[in-house]
């Protein structure tokens, strides 16, 4: 969208809850605590006709230098720059501190257009810091309240005249297929046998890959995150825990629209017990679950250490494509006994990902980064492969003929009837048996590593399923 806006505002004073009232989502992290949020996130919001692109800043702080307060002023200054328009928010209960003015003059400095904003107005204990606002100089203030969603009208008619200059009015044909559209959103994608139907695939799969960045604190993601982008987009430093929200970048690569969301670190949760932490392991894990492919990164000289197998497990056991890159390679002086350690910990921990790319790179130099985006959309895919009926059946035949499944009760051998893959995203097959349930888990671990091979479904986790065939004849 044309149309963007900043909000802008001192610590704690509801720029998040604002945020997500625009976008009609929780998507950035809200709490009593000041500096939640530290990295400039955007969303597509909207105010009944009006659609804009709404950025949630940083508290600003009255820093400069190279500390994480004066880093965080910095995306805020960023934030501005990009923006169209800026509603600053204050906080009408608390009244206007020196904090605000001192802002108010910096905005109009500025020369972006401003609206006042005199947040949590609910009942009448506002009221004395929204009459003060005006003293502030930014013209009448919007009386508002982001958590009960009080006053929105008023600020859809300060927001009215910017929109239209800057094309942020859906003409009303716009607005009817854009309602259509939510509402087929929630149309059933399953046919009645539970697969998903072919023109639902094909709908997901034009959509923009959604790649997640995930791991340990400090071990380079906002960092990768940034020489991707090619610009400081995220916050970075040596302090652990800089990230806390999931911050969502579109971006494109090789003509190819990236969806790049880099997240908070998981540390192990029995070491997490501050409660700003577990909302960002919160929003990571559902990052992790929205993903299409997830870059698991590594610090060179901690390969593989107990945490983040958990979180390749998690990524594995939610059916995302799974990309290992091994971070600050640079710093390593036995690469070679390295790359074995890896090696050796990927057979063993997990088997199930057999194959699994993994890209050894250095965030901090740029060095790897186009070895690691071939390795995503390589195995992106591999994610979205589809093996045909026929050949897949074909390929059964001969796997049974090859090593027939046991004898089960009787001496009878079971019979496997039919195979065919019901989904992909990732590869979902079905095989049909009268007796399922007698199916060993070794011989459907043969099928697996059988279609791995055969159908280059390699580092992509499989889902295997069998279904038992109905008998036409029995009684329901």
């Amino acid at each position: 969208m044309s149309f963007k806006i900043a909000i802008i505002g001192r610590p704690n004073v509801g720029k998040s809850t604002l945020f997500n009232r625009l976008v009609g989502r929780r998507l950035a992290i809200v709490h009593d605590k000041p500096g939640v949020t530290r990295d400039r996130r955007e969303g597509d919001g909207g105010i009944a006709d009006l659609r804009f692109t709404v950025i949630d800043t940083a508290g600003l702080e009255d820093a400069f230098d190279n500390s994480v307060e004066g880093r965080m002023r910095s995306q805020t200054d960023r934030a501005i720059a990009d923006a169209d328009l800026v509603l600053f928010l204050i906080d009408a209960r608390a009244g206007v501190t020196p904090l605000d003015s001192f802002f108010a003059d910096y905005l109009r400095r500025s020369k972006r257009p401003v609206i006042l904003v005199a947040n949590k107005c609910e009942g009448k204990a506002g009221a004395p810091g929204l009459y003060e606002s005006f003293a502030l100089g930014l013209g009448e203030p919007v009386a508002f309240s982001a958590e009960h969603g009080e006053g929105l009208d008023d600020l859809y008619e300060a927001l009215l005249p910017h929109a239209r200059k800057h094309g942020g009015v859906m003409a009303e044909d716009e607005l009817s297929s854009a309602w259509h559209e939510a509402a087929d959103a929630g149309d059933d994608e399953v046919d009645e046998d539970g697969d998903v139907n072919a023109a639902a695939e094909q709908a997901e799969a034009a959509r923009p890959l959604r790649m997640a960045v995930v791991g340990r604190p400090n071990v380079g993601k906002s960092t990768l995150v940034n020489r991707l982008l090619g610009e400081e987009r995220m916050l970075t430093g040596p302090e652990a825990g800089l990230t806390r929200d999931a911050i969502t970048v579109e971006w494109q690569y090789g003509g190819r629209t990236i969806r790049l969301v880099d997240t908070a670190g998981l540390r192990r949760r029995a070491n997490v017990s501050d409660s700003v932490e577990r909302l960002s392991t919160s929003n990571t894990i559902e990052a992790i679950r929205m993903a299409n492919v997830v870059v698991l990164v590594l610090d060179a000289n901690a390969i593989l250490d107990k945490q983040d197998l958990t979180i390749a497990r998690l990524v594995i056991d939610e059916g995302r494509a799974l990309v290992i890159a091994v971070n600050k390679w640079d710093a390593v002086d036995n690469r070679a006994e390295a790359v074995r350690r890896l090696q050796d910990r990927l057979e063993t921990s997990l088997p199930q990902v057999r194959g699994v790319p993994t890209v050894t790179l250095s965030a901090l130099a740029g060095k790897g980064l186009d070895r690691l985006m071939d390795a995503v959309v390589g195995i992106y895919d591999l994610w979205n492969r589809r093996v045909p009926t026929a050949q897949l059946n074909r390929w059964l035949a001969e796997m049974t003929e090859r090593h027939p499944p046991p004898a089960i009760q009787g001496g009878r051998r079971l019979r496997l009837r039919y195979m065919t893959q019901v989904r992909t995203r990732p590869p979902t097959f079905a095989l049909f048996t009268q007796r399922a349930d007698e199916l060993p888990e070794s011989y459907t671990r043969y099928l697996v590593n059988g279609l791995r091979e055969t159908f280059g479904l390699e580092g992509v986790p499989i889902r295997f399923g069998l279904r038992k065939r109905r008998n036409p004849y029995a009684e329901d």
